[in-house]
């Protein structure tokens, strides 16, 4: 059974620094790409980044480029995103994500849980 658990995620302070993993098992974890994604009113799931799994290309959504970092450690069947210079707005719910194939394109799949960020003084 495919399963995706996130963590890490919690308070942090304003521009503060928050690491939230994804551990994945049940399937070949290498042959698909992953998403981050988080809950928005009147949007659903807003991807805020993601990564392949062949060549690791990578998304940011505007607001996480130049401040998130995703990367992927297939042999430890993990994600991670790096969030730095975290603002109040980056408070949320946050998803990952596996899609059908290796590409970002390709439909995503299976959702974790969450993990809950909350950034505030």
């Amino acid at each position: 059974q495919v399963q995706l658990v996130e963590s890490g995620g919690g308070l942090a302070q304003p521009g503060g620094s928050l690491r939230l993993s994804c551990a994945a098992s049940g399937f070949t974890f290498g042959n698909y790409a992953v998403t981050w994604a988080r809950q928005v009113p009147g949007k659903g799931l807003e991807c805020v980044s993601a990564v392949s799994s062949d060549v690791r290309v990578t998304y940011y959504t505007g607001a996480a480029k130049g401040r998130f970092t995703i990367s992927r450690d297939d042999a430890k069947n993990t994600v991670y995103l790096e969030m730095n210079s975290l603002k109040p707005a980056a408070t949320d719910l946050y998803y990952c994500a596996t899609h059908l194939a290796h590409s970002i394109a390709s439909v995503m799949d299976s959702w974790g849980i969450g993990t809950l960020v909350t950034i505030s003084s």
